[in-house]
């Protein structure tokens, strides 16, 4: 029988991380993945296989609409989404390759099968051709992620009634797409179909996309998707989802109690995620769940069995792939004898329509329901001499101090190249800046970055310079 001192179970961002840095320590490391490709849900059929299609639709939008503005004269351009589907999967092969790779250079075992507990100790790997085999592990750490959740009444048939897997591979543009849940893989997809012709709209059932965001992206968002031509019918509750043929009807009441129905060739149902346990022997092993069906663990990532860790999708908190890069770590670094550190309120989000949108630290809110005296500086986008020049005027950046301290609290944009600002604000946060110390550190012009100084000066006396 094999034996390992670090055994992961799933091979995603958190399992391939936390088996990398497990085996920089020194630990004897072995993956699990059933699937017959590493990286779990991000590298194949979700972060990056999505960021992919937004990539190529979003070239796709400028050329069809933004490049006569660029002086830049060419025939209608028309979307091939067999051949982006193609470029999708080569960009996921690539990548996932890379983690193989990774495996290799680190020493780590890999199995390829399904992975069940037999005791708190060994582990039982059952391959593709039904053959098995048991490994004896000191440590194991459980990162086997999440599932594309439903709602109880809906019947996910994956050809016309889907979910986000289907429709990263989907062989024709719809002609309307109808899209259930407002929140960040409902937008990012229906973004892309949008931007390739398709008529999208979204029903959500909280009165506001982004729920989980602060206010002022959610209503930005939502003006900047509007004028694209995505529309929305929120505080409306879904009630059936019906094929027939081609067509999906999907039945809603509105706010007013109200009946509504909304046809289209194809429905995304985008309604969350759910933490993914099954066939793990989890009650062999003796590991509790909470009500959720997420693994419950304590401050250090370890469940009531002390030998076995959880992290990422599969446990409480932020479904993100760098949430669980972080506790992959941060478990390694525990099993070493290290004192690692995560601080989960500087987990940024991230929306990539757009203009994209991230967030991190608290929102607006948050802070008043908290009675968190505070103050908030902002800065549009457009006041902007880079925004100006690239066209990408819509958005802004807000940033929330304590009224007191200045200390920085929140930090939110929306606009170009939000996904990459952000770090400036986790930064920031991370070393318990004031709103001041970053609007007196030098910001490059012209960049998108200047918004950040600026809202920064906005909040510290209303100093901004360019509005």
């Amino acid at each position: 029988m094999s034996q390992f001192d670090v055994t992961v179970i799933g091979s995603g961002p958190g399992g391939y991380v936390a088996a990398i840095r497990a085996a920089q320590l020194g630990f004897t490391t072995a993956i699990i993945e059933k699937y017959s490709t590493l990286g779990g849900t991000c590298l194949n059929v979700g972060c990056i296989p999505s960021k992919a299609l937004l990539d190529s639709s979003e070239h796709f939008e400028n050329a069809k609409h933004n490049f006569e503005n660029h002086g830049i004269i060419i025939n209608e351009p028309k979307a091939d989404i067999a051949r982006m589907i193609a470029r999708k999967n080569e960009v996921v092969e690539q990548t996932t390759k890379g983690i193989n790779f990774l495996m290799d250079k680190n020493k780590i075992t890999v199995f390829e099968g399904v992975g069940s507990f037999e005791s708190a100790t060994q582990i039982k790997v059952t391959k593709n051709d039904g053959s098995t085999e048991t490994i004896e592990s000191k440590y194991t750490i459980i990162a086997t992620g999440s599932k594309p959740s439903s709602l109880p009444f809906i019947t996910l048939d994956k050809e016309r009634i889907i979910t986000s897997t289907e429709a990263l591979n989907l062989k024709e543009i719809p002609k309307h797409l109808v899209v259930i849940g407002g929140g960040v893989i409902g937008l990012e997809l229906g973004s892309v179909y949008l931007r390739l012709g398709a008529q999208v709209t979204v029903v959500e059932f909280m009165d506001k996309i982004i729920p989980g965001m602060d206010g002022a992206l959610s209503k930005e968002l939502t003006k900047v998707l509007k004028k694209q031509g995505m529309k929305f019918m929120l505080s409306t509750a879904v009630s059936a989802v019906e094929r027939n043929g081609d067509s999906v009807k999907v039945t809603a009441k509105d706010k007013k109690g109200e009946e509504v129905v909304v046809e289209g060739d194809y429905c995304l149902v985008s309604v969350g995620r759910r933490p993914y346990t099954e066939g793990l022997g989890l009650e062999k092993a003796g590991v509790e769940l909470d009500e959720r069906g997420r693994i419950k663990t304590n401050d250090h990532l370890q469940t009531n069995v002390a030998n076995i860790y959880a992290i990422g999708d599969v446990i409480k908190g932020a479904m993100l792939a760098h949430k669980a890069e972080e506790e992959g770590v941060f478990v390694a670094e525990t099993l070493a004898g290290q004192k690692p550190h995560i601080n989960y309120n500087l987990i940024p989000g991230v929306v990539y329509t757009w203009p994209e949108v991230a967030g991190v630290g608290k929102t607006e809110e948050q802070l008043k329901e908290e009675g968190v005296a505070y103050k908030v500086g902002s800065f549009p986008m457009r006041a902007l001499g880079r925004s100006r020049a690239s066209g990408d005027v819509d958005g802004l950046v807000k940033i929330i101090a304590d009224e007191k301290t200045d200390e920085v609290l929140g930090f939110h944009v929306i606009g170009a190249r939000a996904a990459d600002l952000i770090a400036e604000g986790v930064i920031a946060m991370e070393f318990r800046a004031s709103a001041e110390d970053i609007a007196r550190s030098s910001h490059a012009h012209p960049t998108y970055a200047e918004a950040i100084k600026e809202a920064a000066l906005d909040a510290t006396g209303k100093r901004a310079i360019h509005i």
